[in-house]
């Protein structure tokens, strides 16, 4: 699979300088944590979930997380296992392409029951998220998804969340952070990434932010992004890839639009011909998170719409500006250090500081594809919108 590949070879050779990479379920930990992108959360119990796995896979996402938690009922979860059971074999059975699927559990004890149950059908997870994640809960399910890979022999991954009232409470939260670092260090090698559940967090003390505004606008859940980020997030080789928080407004209205980001990544024009399914100010609130997402160190993001998807996207695509920086601090004769002035002549690249932010953006690159000189999100967007 591929970002964008459900665009034409032609609209990619188009839109692209370099056109997304492709993976698959066997690529590295590094090239899947980077290739993320908008994670499509679903829940379980889901009676069509094996067409609509197929589904959203054809309209661009590569992600998706089939949820057993907070989206179903208590009374539902044996159902919905079952469920996830005879979606899995006929999944399984199509043999066709599937994006990255993981299963959100409430129990460790869930993890080689699952795995079990679905027999050769496992193949097709690519792993498990792990809700409420903190070192006393974290290593029971940890210790259990190691047993459900050497029961399978199949590489199964872990996505903890990270969401407790442990780690948001200023007088917990250093030890509480300690103890997650201390637990994922051990088992390095099968987290793939650190997800955020800012909704869990603002509903500790009654909050909801409004569609004008991003996590980073509610001070406590911004305070806490910094310091996962600060102790979790480090570009020193020690860090984790941390996803962005969900959004969670989705369409009232279909609307007729085009963004147009060449000045302002939040205005809004008409364009005949592109539809979409989010209002104007969900879709400003949606685009300025996303943007806050990056600089603050978040990748990828977690979605509950489909329509949220190519905005993410369409926003991780590498511009060719990014690229060209990024390529010139990374040239071998550049090793020693130094201040270059960019090749758009706008601004001066640091060899040293610059170095790890341009080894991000390669990978990036990598997953997303690098745009054409004069291709911006607006082009991208429409292009996923309008299939061509």
């Amino acid at each position: 699979m591929r970002h964008f590949g459900q665009l034409s070879a032609a609209a990619r050779d188009r839109l692209f300088h370099r056109e997304p990479s492709e993976f698959t379920a066997d690529s590295s930990a590094r090239m899947l944590a980077a290739a993320l992108g908008a994670t499509l959360y679903s829940p379980a119990t889901r009676p069509r979930l094996a067409d609509d796995v197929l589904k959203q896979l054809h309209s661009g996402v590569v992600s998706m997380v089939l949820c057993l938690e907070d989206s179903i009922g208590d009374a539902d979860v044996a159902d919905a296992e079952e469920n996830l059971v005879r979606q899995f074999a006929d999944l399984h059975a199509r043999g066709e392409e599937l994006p990255l699927l993981f299963i959100r559990v409430r129990e460790p004890e869930q993890i080689p029951d699952l795995a079990r149950r679905l027999g050769p059908a496992v193949r097709r997870l690519s792993g498990f998220v792990l809700p409420k994640f903190t070192e006393e809960r974290g290593v029971p399910f940890l210790e259990a998804l190691t047993l459900a890979e050497t029961a399978t022999g199949h590489r199964l991954f872990a996505m903890p969340v990270l969401e407790s009232p442990e780690l948001l409470h200023l007088e917990t939260r250093t030890e509480t952070l300690a103890g997650i670092t201390r637990t994922v260090d051990k088992y390095r090698d099968r987290v793939l990434a650190l997800r955020l559940g800012v909704t869990d967090f603002c509903s500790a003390y009654g909050l909801r932010r409004s569609p004008d505004m991003t996590a980073y606008d509610v001070q406590i859940v911004a305070a806490v992004i910094a310091d996962v980020v600060n102790v979790l997030g480090r570009a020193d080789g020690t860090g984790y890839t941390v996803t962005g928080p969900v959004w969670e407004y989705f369409r009232l209205q279909e609307r007729m639009f085009k963004p147009q980001l060449r000045r302002s990544p939040f205005l809004e024009v008409r364009a005949e011909g592109v539809r979409n399914t989010l209002i104007e100010h969900d879709l400003d609130g949606l685009l300025r998170e996303i943007e806050l997402d990056r600089a603050n160190g978040l990748t990828g993001k977690t979605c509950i719409h489909p329509s949220h998807v190519l905005p993410v996207h369409a926003l991780s695509v590498v511009s060719h500006e990014e690229f060209s920086d990024a390529q010139d601090i990374l040239r071998p004769e550049r090793g020693g250090g130094g201040v270059l002035r960019s090749a758009y002549t706008n601004k001066m690249n640091e060899v040293k500081p610059h170095r790890a932010w341009a080894e991000r953006t390669l990978l990036r690159a990598a997953a997303f594809g690098v745009a054409r000189e004069d291709v911006g999100f607006a082009e991208l967007l429409a292009a996923g919108l309008s299939g061509a």
